[in-house]
């Protein structure tokens, strides 16, 4: 099950991608789940890629932690990160900014994004 913190607020979706098999992903998990508390503006979702692989789909995610941060509307940030609260925290503070540049456009990954921003409303 993933991990979900909705607020009427919401702008800014952060979903990691992991595995439960990974020793890494877990240890993070726990950091990750945290920072909830930190961003009510944002909603947090953790997905295991191989127990939602359908929802994943087409996207390889290969290397762990892998993480999309995306407004309604647009990515601003795709790919794997170490695995510190820090870095997320930075990620988090410097996407939230209204000077934030957006991704250029990838099919897969923006369909991606728009499945999980849609699983978040549910």
């Amino acid at each position: 099950m993933p991990t979900r913190h909705s607020h009427p607020q919401t702008k800014l979706l952060v979903v990691c991608l992991c595995a439960d098999w990974c020793g890494t992903c877990r240890e993070y998990r726990a950091h990750f789940e945290l920072l909830q508390t930190q961003f009510p503006q944002a909603c947090f979702q953790w997905i295991d890629v191989e127990d939602d692989a359908d929802l994943v789909d087409p996207i390889e995610v290969e290397n762990f932690p892998t993480l999309l941060i995306a407004t309604a509307s647009e990515v601003k940030f795709f790919g794997t990160v170490t695995p510190h609260v820090e870095t997320l925290q930075r990620l988090i503070r410097t996407q939230l900014l209204p000077e934030a540049a957006a991704l250029a456009p990838y099919a897969d990954r923006d369909e991606l994004a728009k499945r999980l921003w849609a699983r978040q409303l549910e």
